[in-house]
């Protein structure tokens, strides 16, 4: 039980520090553009955040039961994984790079579900068929890592084109005091959709733990006011669910000016279309994620749209050396935390965990 309670405080420490490491996404282009103040953009994000965490549990389904045997693991197997995606994504962030807390969890917990298997890969699910739709690694993680950057970058500047279009024989002033009113829109659906896929890992390995625990046989004198802590089922219940989007809320209210900056200022000079441009083209792609419960990288599909948007304009105007530092931290997110992970599980086994 103690360790459990352990387990559950590093979940939600790594769900606020998902929060303001990832505030960035919703709210980085709506702050550089100067429709809204950095204190009002993160006010905003972390409503719509709190709300579309609420939205469903396909993603924490994925998480907690659709990337490794749930049965193969233990209540330290899931808290090396937290402590694989908090140091990097505190790293990150230290750096200033929009690197993906959602791949940081899913390396963390594949290499330390690996560890508890004593170095057996087949733990974890690669690819497989449940009710007749895909699920592992493979279609869950691997193909929309490398897919949801590229259409984020397409549909974003194609999306600018047909703006660029329509708006040809519109004036400055006219474009900049609608889309600035249209990025509030924009920002808002963002924030609610980075809530509906973040927000939810955090659910996901919640839930495994409880799962777990219940499994082993630690939750058996459990006191009968905590007789709801019981999962003999893997399922998400409803109070962990509000709980992660509370204290994701939290999270990104406290921001995330580091990034903020990289993704807002040093990549692309901004003006409102584009940042509108970039929100929808964000939102839409993550919304249609997390309804088929794929655990897609908030971070990438903005920072492409971003790219994308940039590029409509003229391929110089992105800044390709910031962009080079980031892509290297997307690359190096899954090893990195998987042996953070590997290693972290090993560490709490020598302390008798």
């Amino acid at each position: 039980m103690t360790l459990f309670f352990i387990v559950l405080a590093a979940a939600l420490v790594f769900e606020y520090i998902n929060g303001f490491h990832d505030a960035a996404n919703a709210i980085a282009t709506v702050v550089s553009t100067k429709v809204l103040t950095p204190r009002q953009a993160i006010a905003l994000a972390a409503f719509f955040n709190l709300i579309g965490a609420l939205m469903g549990t396909a993603v924490a389904k994925t998480i907690g039961s659709g990337l490794v045997d749930a049965n193969a693991v233990n209540m330290a197997t899931v808290l090396a994984a937290l402590i694989g995606a908090i140091v990097w994504n505190l790293f990150t962030w230290w750096l200033g790079l929009p690197s993906s807390s959602s791949h940081a969890l899913v390396g963390g917990l594949c290499g330390a579900a690996i560890a508890t298997a004593k170095g057996n890969w087949g733990v974890l699910h690669w690819s497989e068929t449940i009710k007749g739709k895909p699920s592992g690694l493979w279609p869950k993680i691997v193909l929309p890592m490398f897919s949801s950057p590229v259409i984020g970058f397409v549909a974003a500047a194609m999306f600018m084109f047909l703006l660029f279009a329509l708006l040809k024989r519109a004036t400055p002033h006219f474009v900049n005091k609608w889309f600035g009113k249209l990025q509030i829109v924009s920002a808002s659906w963002m924030g609610f959709s980075h809530g509906s896929n973040d927000a939810q890992k955090t659910m996901g390995i919640i839930a495994l733990a409880l799962f777990t625990g219940t499994q082993s046989g630690a939750f058996n004198d459990l006191p009968a006011w905590l007789a709801f802590l019981k999962t003999p089922e893997f399922e998400v219940h409803r109070w962990v669910m509000i709980t992660c989007a509370i204290v994701m809320a939290l999270g990104t209210a406290g921001g995330g000016y580091r990034i903020i900056k990289t993704m807002g200022h040093k990549m692309v000079k901004l003006q409102p279309v584009h940042g509108f441009a970039a929100e929808t083209t964000a939102a839409a792609i993550i919304g249609v994620a997390s309804s088929i419960g794929i655990p897609l990288s908030t971070t990438h599909v903005i920072s492409t749209s971003i790219m994308g948007v940039g590029a409509s304009k003229r391929l110089s105007a992105v800044k390709w050396g910031v962009v080079s530092r980031i892509i290297w931290a997307w690359v190096l997110t899954l090893p990195i935390t998987a042996l953070i992970g590997y290693l972290s599980y090993l560490g709490l086994q020598a302390l008798g965990y």
